[in-house]
């Protein structure tokens, strides 16, 4: 996308979604609206609000920050591109969002469920908290009892309501004869309230009513605090899928109509103007034009299309209009192809098991364990019934897993969260534990370390009477070598040259009359010139004799940095690409890389990530093509830029939101202390134990005692992860 992407990202784990009706109130055809990931505080929300009222044809304009939104009420014949401009004049980067893609994703029931069920919770264990101090300072006989049945009553429902997600998960587990960590905490629920129940029908001094309810209100903060982190992960990818091409241009009866891309069929006939991206696969039957397929392929070079050139979704036409015919549309387009090669090399990283699911094998059954040898045991020793009860139920509750339900969401959402106001975000639950053990990190080329626009190399090597005249032909043309060339010359100065007669020929040039001779800059061929090994755009002057400006991948922004910070944490560092050997030797050189390979096909990608892994590596994949794709896969964990095609955003675990490399090398080393704290939130959760299941067993953990050990582990285990923000 890209992801949506994003591009830098419209959501933030502070927001679960705009509202539905934020986008379903507005009249069809009149509603459009952009992604601004580069706003950041209100005078940028006024800028953009006041440039958009401004236009014509713009009814109303309402900027969200958080979304970093804008959702714009305008005539139905006013598109996403007359917009556009108008942001960028004000130095604000733009998307046109998808709006049908919004509306059906913006409902989130699991989120409210969630939110719901904790408040519920919470609400109630504070009420009964305070009829339990009550029976803690001394309330007796017939007032204890009082509290204790008001306590059942709000504590009974409460859990039957608020629990479920334990419940059904629990039940989910036992049907097909294993343990999860909610078997536990099920039991422990359902013991503790069927023993104060007991305790309290019998005038018992203790129940565990409070207990329970704090107990269900802390595992369901750790449920909701995962869901979040999850839950920004599937917005964003909402998000990056809407930046996709919402619409084509249909050629029908002689006329062109704007359509949605879902509704395109095979044998369509689509116009794709000059910066447009196909929305199909096809074959081209009228026009020449040249092709970016960079994305897809790791070419820096445009390609040369004409009748009978066959293209995929997803190139970028440069030059020309073209029109072709739909020969895969929707699903079956080449960058939906991808999934089978992805879905293989996904299975082996999902045999990666994480650190809570570890913790939840052993724990599960040490938990039931303990607490029937506890039973049993007092049981033998007194033969009392209820007193073994007690005393099993104790152990339940206060082993239960608080601090270990909270251990691993509380670090992911605070790692989250800072890694998200950095610019990247977490797509996979277990990313943050992979990408910590990561000592080998892969690079792709064109549009990962590169921008993907041309940089013009040897401006020095020109006369200002060539320069000028460069500069007049290039600023016809929409090529990115002559936009590069021309932003180059005026940055340096020059001004152009009076040029009469100025056109372009699309898929090879641009031609003018200078002084009444013909003058041409574009491809060798059509200049007379030599082919070059290098990027070049050819000038003809009118003596014969073309001259070449060449060009380099202009690098992305902190790209060099960010390898620099690689190397120097000790990690391998690669380069591959599909470019040609020249371009990629070049780059590697630039960057101080001595490993890397060119020409690279899909699969020789994969089948490197493999060889290495096989060494023994734990591989991070960096890369944005549909090239990249089952290597991103591959990997052990992949980072793939906002910018990248949907199936490459789709594959990787983590999406770099904004242009900027830097994040990455941050973002191993927060995941490595984001592991680190983890493991000292699981050694917390065990030292707790250690303590106070011995009192538990021994009949000294009073409903007093297991309220406050469960709360100081939790309020612990959270303290230590919010140490990482």
């Amino acid at each position: 996308m890209t992801a949506h992407p994003n591009p830098s990202l419209a959501a933030c784990p502070g927001c679960l979604a705009v509202p539905r009706d934020a986008v379903e109130l507005a009249p069809e055809g009149g509603r459009l609206a952009l992604s601004l990931p580069g706003i950041h505080c209100q005078a940028c929300i006024s800028t953009v609000e006041h440039g958009l009222n401004a236009v014509p044809g713009v009814i109303s304009a309402r900027v969200n920050l958080t979304l970093k939104r804008a959702l714009i009420e305008a005539d139905p014949e006013l598109q996403a591109a007359d917009l556009i401009p108008v942001l960028t004049k004000l130095g604000f980067e733009a998307h046109e969002l998808d709006l049908a893609v919004l509306s059906a994703t913006q409902s989130d029931k699991a989120g409210r469920d969630l939110l719901m069920r904790l408040a519920v919770a919470g609400f109630a264990s504070m009420n009964v908290m305070l009829l339990s101090v009550s029976v803690w300072a001394g309330a007796s006989d017939a007032t204890r009892d009082m509290f204790h049945w008001i306590s059942a009553a709000i504590a009974v429902p409460t859990i039957a309501f608020s629990a479920q997600p334990f419940f059904q998960q629990a039940w989910t587990a036992l049907r097909v004869r294993r343990l999860n960590m909610d078997v536990p905490i099920v039991l422990a629920l359902v013991l503790a309230l069927i023993t104060s129940l007991w305790e309290t029908s019998l005038s018992g001094e203790h129940a565990y009513f409070d207990a329970a309810l704090t107990l269900t209100f802390f595992l369901l903060a750790g449920r909701y605090l995962d869901f979040r982190t999850r839950a920004v992960a599937r917005s964003a990818a909402e998000e990056l899928a809407a930046l996709e091409v919402p619409r084509a241009t249909l050629m029908r009866d002689g006329g062109e109509q704007e359509v949605a891309v879902g509704t395109l069929c095979i044998g369509d006939l689509i116009l794709v103007r000059p910066g447009g991206r196909m929305p199909v696969d096809g074959e081209v039957v009228s026009g020449q034009s040249e092709l970016d397929r960079s994305l897809l392929t790791g070419e820096t070079l445009p390609v040369f299309a004409e009748p009978g050139t066959v293209i995929s979704a997803g190139e970028v036409n440069l030059t020309g209009p073209l029109t072709l015919r739909a020969t895969a549309v929707g699903k079956d387009t080449s960058l939906h192809r991808m999934g089978d090669l992805v879905a293989i090399a996904e299975s082996g990283r999902s045999k990666y098991t994480s650190l809570a699911d570890n913790a939840a094998k052993l724990y599960a059954p040490g938990v039931h364990i303990l607490s029937a040898l506890s039973f049993a045991g007092w049981y033998l020793y007194t033969w009392d019934l209820r007193m073994a009860l007690n005393v099993a139920a104790a152990v339940l509750i206060i082993t239960c897993p608080c601090a270990l339900g909270l251990a691993v969401p509380a670090v992911t959402t605070a790692a989250s969260g800072r890694l998200f106001r950095k610019g990247m975000l977490i797509k996979h639950a277990t990313a943050l534990e992979r990408l910590a053990q990561v000592d080998t990190v892969v690079f792709d080329k064109t549009g990962t370390l590169t921008a993907g626009t041309p940089q013009l190399t040897n401006l020095a090597d020109f006369p200002q009477a060539d320069l000028e005249l460069a500069l007049a032909l290039a600023e016809a043309s929409a090529h990115p070598l002559s936009r590069s060339l021309a932003q180059a010359a005026r940055d340096a100065g020059f001004s152009p040259t009076k040029v009469t007669d100025i056109r372009e020929v699309p898929g090879f040039g641009t031609e003018a009359l200078y002084l009444g001779v013909p003058v041409r800059l574009g491809r060798a061929g059509w200049v007379g010139a030599p082919a070059s090994a290098c990027t070049t755009a050819w000038l003809d002057t009118g003596d014969g004799l073309a001259r070449g400006f060449q060009f380099t991948d202009a690098l992305r922004p902190g790209a060099a940095d960010a390898v620099q910070a690689l190397l120097t944490a000790g990690k391998q560092v690669f380069l591959l690409s599909g470019d040609s050997s020249g371009a990629v030797e070049a780059m590697a050189s630039r960057l101080g890389l001595t490993d890397w390979l060119a020409e690279a096909l899909p699969e020789d990608k994969v089948e490197k990530i493999k060889a290495l892994s096989d060494q023994g590596c734990k591989v991070l994949m960096v890369g944005d093509g549909l090239n990249d794709t089952a290597a991103l896969a591959a990997a052990h964990v992949s980072i793939s830029p906002a910018s990248a095609l949907d199936a490459a955003r789709v594959a990787s675990d983590i999406v770099l939101l904004g242009q900027d490399l830097t994040p990455i090398a941050e973002a191993c080393d927060v995941a490595r202390r984001a592991t680190k704290r983890i493991r000292e939130n699981f050694q917390l959760a065990t030292l707790y134990n250690v303590i106070a299941v011995p009192l538990a067993m021994a009949g000294l953990a009073t409903p007093l005692i297991a309220a406050l050990a469960m709360s100081t582990s939790s309020i612990t285990v959270s303290l230590n992860a919010l140490r990482l923000r």
